[in-house]
C-alpha cells in the first residue's frame, strides 16, 4: 500500500517529510511528492518514479522550507501513475492539500456532485475528490468540514491533511487503513507505518475508525466523529532503529530470511511453559473448544498458504472440520457461520483490507475469531474476540519470510493447545510433538547453514522461464508458497501442483530442460512421490530434490539435484522445507538483478480490496 508521513515542529518539515518516505518505500508505490506550508502557501512538489527523481527535485529537501508538512508515496489505483496523479492532491482554490491511502468507493458519484457545482477537476484520482470535498464544505472550521467529508465518502482511507488557513496544524483521520500519530519533543507526526517516524520518536497514538487528530507543535488533540474531545493513551514502541535497517546484509529480504531462527524464538518460547501451551491471554475453555462444529482460517497470499499447512495440522490433532479460505472470496459466498464456529484470521499487519472484512463477516454471523497478526494495536487485533501476536519483529521486504515462519508456529501452538485442552492425544505423543516444537528455532538455523548449495542450484536455473513445485500433504501446502516467494520477487513464471494432479493436466506442460522442484519430505508418501519424479524426468524435466536425510539416498537415485532439510514433525515439516526455498526466490531474483525488496507492482500490506 502506500504510504503516509506527516510533521509539524521546529526542523524544516522537508527533510523530515523524505527522510520518512524512504523508510516507506518498502511498502510499494510508483510516485511520491510531498506538500509544505511555505511562505504563507502550501506548495507542493511531486512527482513519478522512485524517491531519487522527488530528492533531486527538492534537492534534499533544501529548496522547499517551511516546518509543516505532509508526504506520500504513491501505489496507483485510480489513474495511472503520473506527476499530476501524484499525492499530494490539492482543492482547487489551493486551500487544502491531501494524502490518502485507501480507496474512496464512491468517488464518481461525489465527482459528478462537485463537477456540477463548477469545482475543475485535474487529476483521474479518488483522493482529489478528498481535497476538493474539504473546500466545498469548508466554512473557517477545519474539523468541520472533515466531519462532514468523512460523513459522506464510502470506503477506506488515511488522510494526511493540511489547510493554508491553519499554518501550524496538520490533521489526519482513518477509517480501515492504519495511521498513527507519533509524540515528540516539540514536534508531532504522523505515519502509516512505525518506520517512518522511528528515528525522531518512540510515543505513539493508535487512530481508530473516524477518530480525528489535529497535530501541533507542542501538543496533539483527539476527536470522536462527532467531534468531541476524546483522550487517547499513547504507547512505547519497543523495538530498535536497527530493527529496521539492513544491519549489513544487501537486502532487506536475506537479513529477514537469516532472522528467523530468533523470530521462531521469540514466538514459541514464552508459551511452552511446564510441558503445556500457554496462549497469552486467549480465552478458549476445554468447554468452549468441544462445542466448536468447525474452524475456518480465512487469509491472503502467504497468510492463507498458512492456513493450507494448518489444516492438516488440526485435522490430524483434532479430527475437527477445517477449512482454508481466500479472504476475498469468503465473505461473498455466503459462508455458514454460527455460534459453535471458530474463525481464525491471519494477517502479518493486522490492516489486510479482505481479511478485515471476513472478520467482520464472521462476527456478524455469531462466529468466534481468533486473528493471528504481527502489528500490536492494528485493527484485526483489536476488533477480533482473541489475538495471538507473532511477535516477528519488523518485516520491511515485501515477500514475507519471518512472518510466514512465526504464523506457522502460532497454528502450531493453537492447534497443540486445543489438543491438549481435550485430551485428544496420549501424552506422550504431545509431549513429543512440543519437542519437536522447542527445536524448530535450533533446526531453521542448521538449515540455513548451507547456503551455498543453494546459492549454486540457482545460478544454474535463474533463466529458467518457468519453474513447477510439486508436492503431497504438507508438502504441497509447502510448495505455494515457495512458488509465490519464486514468482513474487524473481517474476519467474511458477505454479505450484499436488503432485497426484500432474495425469490430470500439468504434465502436458513438462518438456526437455523444464525445471520442476519437488518436495518429498512426507515418508509415508514418500514412494508416490518418487513415482511422480519419474513421471516428469521422462517427459525431460530436470527435478530439485526437497527431503531429509532418511530419505536422501533414495531420492538421489531419481533426482537431478537435491537439498536436505532436518527431520520434525511431520505436521511441522513446512517450517524448514521453505527455508531453502525462500533461498532459492532470493538467488534467483539477485542473479536477475531485480529489485527484491521492492518487486514491480506489490505493495507489503493490501489495505484496499
Amino acid at each position: 500500500m502506500c504510504g503516509i508521513v506527516g510533521y509539524i515542529g521546529r526542523e524544516q518539515a522537508a527533510p523530515v517529510l523524505l527522510n520518512g518516505l524512504k523508510r516507506l518505500e518498502y511498502r510499494g508505490y510508483d510516485s511520491s511528492g510531498v506538500a509544505v506550508h511555505s511562505d504563507g502557501s502550501l506548495r507542493v512538489v511531486k512527482a513519478k518514479g522512485r524517491l531519487d527523481v522527488l530528492d533531486g527535485l527538492l534537492e534534499q529537501g533544501t529548496k522547499l522550507p517551511g516546518t509543516v508538512g505532509i508526504g506520500h508515496t504513491r501505489w496507483a489505483t485510480h489513474g495511472a501513475p503520473s506527476d499530476i496523479n501524484s499525492h499530494p492532491q490539492t482543492s482547487d482554490g489551493g486551500l487544502f492539500a491531501v494524502v490518502h491511502n485507501g480507496i474512496i468507493e464512491n468517488y464518481l458519484h461525489l465527482k459528478n456532485h462537485l463537477t456540477r457545482r463548477g469545482v475543475d477537476f485535474v487529476s483521474d484520482t479518488d483522493t482529489e475528490v478528498v481535497a476538493q470535498m474539504l473546500e466545498y464544505y469548508y466554512k473557517g472550521d477545519v474539523l468541520e468540514a472533515i466531519r462532514q467529508v468523512t460523513e459522506r465518502v464510502q470506503g477506506s482511507y488515511a488522510l494526511g491533511i493540511i489547510c493554508a488557513d491553519c499554518p501550524e496544524k496538520v490533521f489526519a483521520v482513518r477509517k480501515d487503513s492504519p495511521l498513527i500519530v507519533g509524540l515528540g519533543e516539540g514536534e508531532s507526526f504522523i505515519a502509516s507505518d512505525v518506520t517512518a517516524i522511528l528515528s525522531y520518536t518512540r510515543r505513539i497514538c493508535r487512530l481508530q475508525d473516524r477518530e480525528i487528530a489535529v497535530l501541533e507543535q507542542d501538543r496533539v488533540s483527539f476527536y470522536d466523529p462527532e467531534l468531541y474531545p476524546i483522550e487517547k493513551p499513547a504507547e512505547q514502541v519497543e523495538w530498535d532503529v536497527a530493527s529496521a535497517e539492513k544491519g549489513g546484509y544487501e537486502h532487506f529480504m536475506m537479513k529477514e530470511i537469516c532472522e528467523q531462527p530468533e523470530a521462531l524464538r521469540k514466538t514459541i518460547s514464552p508459551r511452552l511453559q511446564d510441558g503445556k501451551v500457554v496462549l497469552d491471554d486467549v480465552c478458549l475453555s476445554r468447554e468452549q473448544i468441544t462445542r466448536l462444529s468447525r474452524v475456518y482460517i480465512v487469509a491472503c497470499g502467504t497468510s492463507y498458504h498458512v492456513g493450507a499447512v494448518a489444516k492438516y495440522a488440526f485435522e490430524k490433532l483434532l479430527r475437527l472440520p477445517i477449512e482454508v479460505d481466500v479472504a476475498s472470496e469468503f465473505r461473498y459466498r455466503d459462508p455458514v457461520l454460527d455460534e459453535r464456529t471458530l474463525v481464525i484470521i491471519i494477517s502479518q499487519s493486522g490492516e489486510t483490507a479482505d481479511t478485515l472484512a471476513a472478520l467482520r463477516e464472521a462476527k456478524r454471523q455469531g462466529a468466534r475469531t481468533l486473528a493471528i497478526v504481527n502489528v500490536v494495536g492494528s485493527t484485526i487485533a483489536n476488533e477480533a474476540n482473541d489475538v495471538l501476536y507473532t511477535w516477528a519483529g519488523p518485516e520491511i521486504a515485501v515477500a514475507s519470510t519471518k512472518a510466514y515462519s512465526t504464523q506457522l508456529a502460532v497454528v502450531y501452538l493453537i492447534a497443540l493447545y486445543m489438543a491438549q485442552e481435550l485430551q485428544a492425544l496420549p501424552p506422550e505423543e504431545l509431549d513429543g510433538y512440543l519437542q519437536e516444537l522447542q527445536r524448530l528455532p535450533e533446526l531453521a538455523e542448521k538449515c540455513l547453514e548451507d547456503k551455498e548449495t543453494i546459492q549454486y542450484f540457482a545460478s544454474q536455473y535463474f533463466n529458467a522461464k518457468d519453474m513447477y513445485f510439486i508436492g503431497r500433504n504438507v508438502d504441497y501446502a509447502a510448495s505455494l508458497e515457495a512458488s509465490l516467494k519464486l514468482k513474487e520477487i524473481s517474476y519467474i513464471h511458477s505454479e505450484a501442483y499436488t503432485a497426484g494432479e500432474l495425469k490430470h493436466g500439468p504434465i502436458s506442460l513438462m518438456e526437455e530442460g523444464t525445471l520442476v522442484i519437488a518436495i518429498c519430505t512426507c515418508r509415508r508418501l514418500f514412494e508416490k512421490m518418487m513415482a511422480n519424479i519419474k513421471e516428469v524426468k521422462a517427459r525431460g524435466a530436470v527435478v530439485l530434490g526437497i527431503t531429509t536425510q532418511e530419505l536422501a539416498d533414495t531420492l538421489a537415485q531419481e533426482a537431478d539435484w537435491q537439498f536436505c532439510v532436518p527431520r520434525t514433525a511431520d505436521f511441522m515439516l513446512p517450517s524448514m522445507s521453505i527455508l531453502p526455498l525462500q533461498l532459492f526466490a532470493y538467488y534467483a531474483a539477485s542473479m536477475k538483478g531485480c529489485d527484491i525488496d521492492k518487486p514491480r507492482n506489490l505493495a507489503k500490506s493490501v489495505t484496499v480490496e
